[in-house]
């Protein structure tokens, strides 16, 4: 840690209200942040661990409109879902607190007055979307239309979910009101504007002061502020009537932003947990913010709420900000209006006491600096064969022998040979490899770093076999094992932060209190003669069908989205040039075969009648690699080749796919159509 701070506040993203909590939630910010909170709790540094629910964003009245009630009674429901969820799941927050709580009102009240008082904003009448129907102005949740960068038809008027470009309502290609369905009016309106045009220069020194921070953060940063037109002002009020009142006399109808009023959730949260000592996090040189978010909202942590804090003037500015990027499941981005997720409560609920296997699965397949998919298959494989065949396995296999040949007392070891020294020099570094990677954010790397000790432990157990030693050389065998504990206690130290239920469980099958970071840098915690508790497993198999419920739930999700969708809406027209320019030819299936370590893939060999290429398709699921060897398809030849698996895909299979999402090939009607025949 740099010694220039005394103490951390670190801050996970306030989620929305309005729903439970899913694993993209979890792998963006919530998981990354705890494993990093609970490390610098092990090494003794002074930090909090805040959070909350965001309660008066515009998705809040459209929940409550779903479903016939008020904003207040959907807060207060998913407040507390969401709190029994994360504390269930352990994610340890020193408060969680909510936006609708009066301290928050207040902190957000005299923090827009404060910047009120400095002129800190701009007084602007501008022309804003009126729903006529409805007889009210539309925030921008309210509005939805085809986006101007990437032809998305179901862009808010905010931001656009598929490529991620942040918009404003106007910029919207054929705008509707999702209140009543009809086309908004522009009226004007007034309001109160944060400069970021004129506070650019600022903004764009503290960030060029952070050009060490994780490259997509950075990079999404410098594009914000490197843009032909550069940063805009931007409203700080909105024309509802759910929120945070705009304190002065002539603003009524209107609420603060949600966006200038949900970080300030911040600080409320750390004024209700500490109501004496808040300002020491807050505008202390010495003390360090740290903000944990996904991608979605880095401009917001990074650029906008920093010139809040910049304008006010008492308060330190974030030190980091470590976003993560997407995770999606079974190759679908999440989304929650078509409930394709993974819902932390029904996992609580389906794998009962099996909440680090989720930790562990999302921590080493964290989506960090790009994109990541979570898979079902993936989740057991690495319960099976990582958390049960490698780590279960050598600790089961440490307490049972220390059972069997000493009656669970810590053996002394008299002696070390060349191989218990490099063993132990190898336990005694661990817990640098693993701190330096959390300590840079590398989640991945680090929990990768802990299972690597387990491995020298099972190397360890498999190479000296203590099993057969026994019979010929007692001695020996009682310094293996003193080295296999010494192990297992280190394990248990360094997998808190990532695994803290599996952690406390191994201390006490240890019969041993927990100890801190320091300690594992040791190799003698475990003390000769101390006395170990009876073996219990760690963890058990996930067996096929325990995964089968799972997938089955995401397949009636997908049907109930075909069934609701409606009718089939075409894209939007192109031209006959356009389609000319695509090269489809017939050809066949000449080869076929699985690529390793995927669901989803096989590598074709294909002859097109001039040439034998490779295509990488996406069609596992549902064809043998056996049962399409021969198969006539069309072949888009002219596609730009690119690399899946390590593999170079040269052109793309044209497919069909129906009601219920199972694809089926577009092939030549007539079997003796010669490969290389053009399809026009």
């Amino acid at each position: 840690m740099n010694s220039k701070f005394k103490r951390t506040l670190v801050t996970a993203a306030l989620p929305y209200a309005n729903g439970p909590v899913h694993i993209g939630h979890l792998a963006g910010c919530y998981l990354p942040a705890d494993i990093y909170v609970r490390y610098l709790r092990s090494i003794g540094h002074d930090v909090k661990f805040v959070c909350g629910s965001d309660e008066h964003g515009v998705p809040i009245t459209i929940k409550a409109k779903k479903e016939h009630t008020t904003p207040q009674a959907v807060v207060d429901k998913y407040h507390t879902i969401m709190g029994n969820s994360f504390k269930d799941f352990g994610i340890s927050f020193d408060v969680y607190s909510r936006t609708s709580s009066k301290i928050h009102h207040q902190t957000a009240s005299d923090f827009f007055k404060t910047l009120y008082d400095k002129n800190g904003f701009t007084e602007e009448v501008t022309e804003q979307y009126y729903d006529e129907t409805a007889k009210q102005f539309l925030a921008d949740r309210y509005i939805v239309g085809t986006c101007p960068k990437c032809a998305n038809p179901n862009a808010y008027g905010d931001q656009c979910e598929k490529c991620g470009s942040t918009l404003n309502a106007t910029d919207l290609i054929d705008p509707k009101s999702t209140l009543s369905g009809s086309k908004p009016v522009l009226k004007q309106t007034k309001n109160w504007f944060l400069p970021l045009d004129k506070l650019q220069p600022k903004i764009k020194a503290y960030i060029e002061k952070h050009s060490d921070w994780k490259t997509n953060v950075y990079g999404q940063c410098k594009s914000w502020l490197d843009s032909g037109d550069g940063l805009q002002p931007r409203a700080m009020t909105r024309d509802l009537d759910w929120g945070v009142p705009v304190p002065l006399k002539d603003a009524e109808g209107k609420v603060l932003y949600v966006w200038f009023d949900a970080p300030i959730g911040y600080i409320s949260a750390t004024k209700e947990l500490l109501p004496d000592t808040w300002e020491d996090y807050w505008k202390k040189d010495d003390s360090r913010l740290i903000h944990f978010i996904g991608k979605d909202n880095i401009v917001f942590h990074c650029i906008i709420f920093p010139a809040m804090l910049m304008e006010h003037g008492e308060f330190i500015l974030p030190d980091n900000v470590p976003a993560n990027e997407f995770l999606n499941l079974e190759g679908d981005k999440i989304s929650t209006s078509r409930n394709w997720a993974v819902w932390l409560h029904e996992y609580l609920n389906d794998f009962k006491n099996m909440q680090d296997v989720l930790r562990y699965t999302l921590c080493s397949n964290a989506p960090e600096t790009k994109d990541n998919d979570f898979t079902w298959k993936d989740f057991q494989t690495k319960n099976n064969s990582e958390l049960v065949a490698i780590f279960g396995n050598f600790i089961n296999r440490t307490l049972v022998l220390t059972h069997k040949f000493y009656e669970g007392k810590v053996p002394e070891a008299k002696t070390y040979n060349k191989e218990d020294l490099i063993v132990l020099e190898e336990l005694a570094a661990a817990p640098g490899k693993v701190a330096k990677a959390i300590e840079q954010f590398k989640f991945r790397e680090a929990i990768s770093e802990w299972m690597n000790v387990a491995r020298i432990g099972n190397k360890y157990l498999a190479e000296t076999e203590p099993w057969k030693l026994i019979k010929t050389d007692e001695q020996r065998v009682k310094t293996i094992m003193n080295v296999a504990l010494q192990i297992s206690c280190n394990l248990a130290i360094l997998a808190e932060p990532f695994l803290p239920f599996t952690s406390k469980k191994l201390f006490e099958l240890l019969n041993i209190k927990p100890l801190r970071w320091a300690a594992a840098s040791q190799t003698s915690n475990m003390a000769h003669g101390h006395t170990i508790n009876k073996d219990e497993l760690l963890f058990s198999k996930v067996e096929d069908e325990h995964i089968q419920i799972q997938l089955d739930r995401l397949k009636k999700s997908k049907e109930d989205n075909l069934v609701n969708a409606g009718p089939i809406e075409f894209k939007t027209e192109t031209t006959f040039d356009d389609f000319s320019k695509m090269d489809i030819r017939t050809a066949t299936i000449i080869a076929a075969e699985a690529v390793p370590k995927t669901d989803k893939l096989l590598k074709l060999t294909i002859d097109t009648g001039k040439d034998v290429r490779t295509v990488v398709s996406g069609i596992a699921i549902y064809f043998k690699p056996e049962d399409i060897i021969g198969h006539k398809v069309c072949l888009l030849v002219n596609l730009a080749p690119r690399k899946i698996k390590g593999i170079e895909s040269q052109g793309m299979i044209l497919m069909a796919e129906n009601a219920k999402g199972e694809l089926s090939f577009v092939s030549p009607e007539k079997n003796d159509i010669e490969n290389g025949s053009i399809v026009k």
